[in-house]
């Protein structure tokens, strides 16, 4: 094994817990896969008693291809899976002991965020009162402290109501049997915890439990691996604090700075020799992350070479510095480096615009990670909510979803008569339908559509469990008219749409079942658990955008930070809060030791923020790093206007907290889960206000005839055009047929 001593030593430890320090780049996959393969070849422990547990589809993947290349059909027997696919497997399992049938489902986001809303409207809680996606975090928070519906506590008029919805969210996800994915550990902890056998059944079954990630557990997952080893203790975790990014959707950092607290007489192994990075770059990450008061002592190094000098570019507005990193990335082009070795990194969605304007202006493919994932899209929904209703008729919000799709003629008012009709006697939609269509409370012409549904449905699911997914898809396709219903309307997107479902087809055709349980069932899991890294293609050639929060776990060889201003990176919200302000410091970190052999990081003077410039000044990560490692770039025009950046400073905080505070929805903690490349109303780039050339010159670039590109709606061209003090208001005739009337600077609009 080519290791290195401290490798080594943790891949050759024996019985008891174990804690491995693992720093950026330090190959703590190889020591998880090599202590494994320890495990079953020199200590002669069972592949089926090692459960080894991670947090993405990716990463478990990983582990799998390398074990089954070293250890064969041995490797099979091993459970490595993500914290939800390993308690879903359970769940299936013991089903009856959590109050759930064997046919549940698991809801995805946009499924819990469907019932909050219909919770919201049953307690009569409009928006001004509370969001469904405010509601829904508080929930979610509260299942990662393995609180119920029932112990959930409530010190204010806000969160009582969130208590309610809580309660109602909770009573209708067992009514139509689905858990949501807060559930899946939470009722885990509650099986081991209420049922000794069944915990005393696992933890016979798995001798050794190893741990990936650590510092990114809740409560409920430590409580899970706690309940796991408390027979054996035969632990080990690897992990690194400084990585620790995901304190706003639950990861608890105090499970592995007091792992040996809770674990007496644990071992701790530090990885501190990096694999990846430049001396420079991993030196510049250190003097930034030592900063932090909530660490570990550790020191990185590696043998790598010294390599340049961290590159801090200062721009005086967001366009100027998505055209200089543009530029560099041509150069680097031209030096015959690949696209795909590429990133640019920033703090939040809403900033990927002016890069991808000035990316397509200059020919260079990017790719945003984090859009809109595949089985997020409008007609792979559709067709999965049908294959959910197969699965389980008690699923209310697939029924809502397909019941009018394609367009049969049932309206909203129907599907609410529905609703009330089958919620007086406490039955799902389905189950009620046929009863519904013989009442007066709807009409005849109505009614027979609703029959000539729940036939079609019924005729579906007969022998559904015991079919290949492939032949129910292809069923749904073809007895749904959905297929038919998109080629009739010869758009582009309709033909966009139909190509999307055609890529189903093909997954569905590639699936293959790996237990006992209906195929269906499998497949509906694998995709409620699949996530955006999953999809994630190293070699394809183009630049890739995202958030830093979505980098972690990837790497490139050249790595562009932007946007690295005071309240932008670190966050506004961060900048009172000292154990925030040490996340956004951790979350920087995280982002330079993605960097291999080159790190840029840059920022603008002056930043378009809802169509009102902002004046920022360079964050303080920046200035964290030593001054012999970092070269700085000014432009004459950022110099100038140095002096009023700086007075503007505390104007531009107050404003940008204001701003976050009256309306979070454009930035947040929570990576948005709308398409990366919708451009938010307001946001712009432009410099229009500054333009003083007379309006027909103005015009020129918006002209009629001229053709354009959208991020959402594609291409078109000017069908009208005039000037205005907000910027050109054109009307756009798109190739998909729609017709819009938009101010082009504010909506992203790109001549071609």
């Amino acid at each position: 094994m080519d290791l290195n001593p401290q490798q080594q030593q943790a891949v050759e430890h024996g019985k008891g817990p174990l804690l491995v320090v693992a720093g950026a780049g330090s190959g703590k996959t190889r020591v998880i896969v090599h202590r494994v393969a320890h495990l079953i070849g020199k200590q002669n422990v069972h592949p089926s008693n090692i459960l080894a547990v991670t947090f993405t589809n990716k990463a478990a993947g990983e582990m799998k291809a390398r074990l089954e290349a070293m250890l064969g059909l041995a490797a099979r027997d091993l459970w490595i899976a993500t914290f939800h696919s390993t308690c879903l497997r359970i769940l299936r399992r013991h089903f009856e002991h959590v109050g759930y049938g064997p046919n549940f489902r698991v809801y995805d986001e946009a499924d819990q965020l469907s019932l909050i809303k219909e919770c919201l409207g049953v307690l009569n809680i409009g928006d001004r009162l509370m969001r469904p996606k405010s509601a829904l975090d508080h929930i979610a928070r509260a299942k990662d402290r393995c609180v119920g519906p029932e112990e959930f506590g409530a010190d204010n008029f806000y969160l009582q109501k969130v208590s309610e919805v809580y309660a109602l969210y909770q009573k209708r996800l067992n009514e139509v049997g689905a858990m949501d994915f807060g559930d899946l550990i939470r009722l885990t902890v509650k099986l081991f915890e209420s049922h000794p056998d069944v915990l005393n059944y696992y933890c016979n079954r798995f001798r050794h439990v190893l741990v990936d990630e650590y510092q990114d557990t809740n409560h409920a997952q430590y409580r899970l691996i706690e309940l796991l080893v408390g027979l054996h203790r035969n632990i080990c975790v690897v992990g690194d604090e400084d990585q620790s990014i995901y304190r706003w959707r639950g990861a608890d950092i105090t499970n592995i700075l007091r792992f040996e607290k809770d674990f007496p007489g644990a071992r701790v192994i530090r990885l501190e020799q990096n694999y990846r990075s430049t001396k420079t770059i991993i030196k510049a990450a250190g003097g930034v992350i030592a900063n932090n008061a909530g660490r570990k002592p550790k020191t990185l190094w590696t043998q790598n070479p010294q390599g340049e000098p961290v590159d801090v570019v200062s721009c005086t507005t967001e366009r100027e510095e998505a055209q200089i990193v543009a530029d560099a990335i041509q150069r680097l082009k031209h030096e015959k480096k690949s696209y795909s070795e590429m990133a640019v990194f920033y703090r939040t969605n809403a900033q990927s615009r002016p890069f991808e304007e000035v990316f397509l202006k200059e020919g260079i493919p990017y790719r945003i990670f984090g859009w809109i994932r595949f089985y997020e899209r409008m007609e792979i929904k559709d067709a999965i909510a049908y294959l959910r209703l197969i699965a389980n008729p008690k699923d209310d919000i697939s029924l809502s979803r397909i019941i009018n799709v394609p367009s049969r003629g049932i309206g909203r008012e129907t599907l609410l008569r529905l609703r009330e009709f089958a919620a007086a006697r406490s039955l799902s939609m389905f189950e009620v339908l046929k009863d519904f269509t013989v009442t007066t409370i709807v009409r005849a012409v109505t009614a027979k559509k609703l029959s000539a549904f729940h036939d079609m449905i019924e005729t579906l699911r007969q022998g559904a469990l015991k079919r290949p997914v492939t032949d129910i898809l292809h069923d749904v396709l073809e007895k749904s008219g959905y297929v038919e219903a998109l080629a009739s309307q010869k758009t582009t997107e309709a033909q966009d749409r139909l190509e999307n479902i055609n890529e189903l087809v093909a997954a569905v055709d590639e699936f293959e079942p790996q237990t006992d349980e209906p195929p269906l069932n499998q497949f509906l899991d694998q995709v409620a658990l699949v996530s955006d890294v999953d999809a994630y293609d190293a070699d394809a050639e183009a630049v890739t955008l995202m958030t830093v929060h979505l980098a972690k776990g990837l790497e490139f060889s050249f790595v562009f930070m932007v946007g690295m201003e005071e309240g932008l990176f670190p966050h506004a919200r961060s900048l009172d809060d000292p154990d925030e302000l040490e996340e956004e410091r951790r979350l920087c970190y995280v982002g330079m030791t993605r960097a291999k052999e080159h790190l840029t990081m840059s920022y603008a003077f002056r930043r378009q923020t809802f169509g009102t410039p902002r004046y920022g000044v360079v964050s303080r990560f920046i200035d964290e790093i030593p001054d012999e490692l970092k070269k700085v770039h000014e432009r004459l025009e950022a110099r100038s206007e140095k002096l009023e950046a700086r007075s503007h400073k505390s104007n531009y905080l107050a404003s940008s907290v204001s701003l976050l505070a009256s309306d979070d929805s454009h930035f947040t903690n929570n990576e948005s889960r709308l398409p990366a490349k919708v451009v938010m109303a307001g946001v712009t780039g432009h410099d229009s206000d500054f333009d003083q050339r007379p309006p027909e010159e103005r015009i020129g670039q918006f002209a009629v005839g001229i053709r354009v590109h959208h991020p959402a709606f594609g291409r078109g061209f000017v069908k009208h055009c005039e000037p205005s003090s907000a910027g050109h208001k054109v009307t756009v005739q798109f190739e998909s047929g729609f017709i819009k009337r938009l101010i082009a600077e504010r909506a992203g609009l790109v001549p071609l």
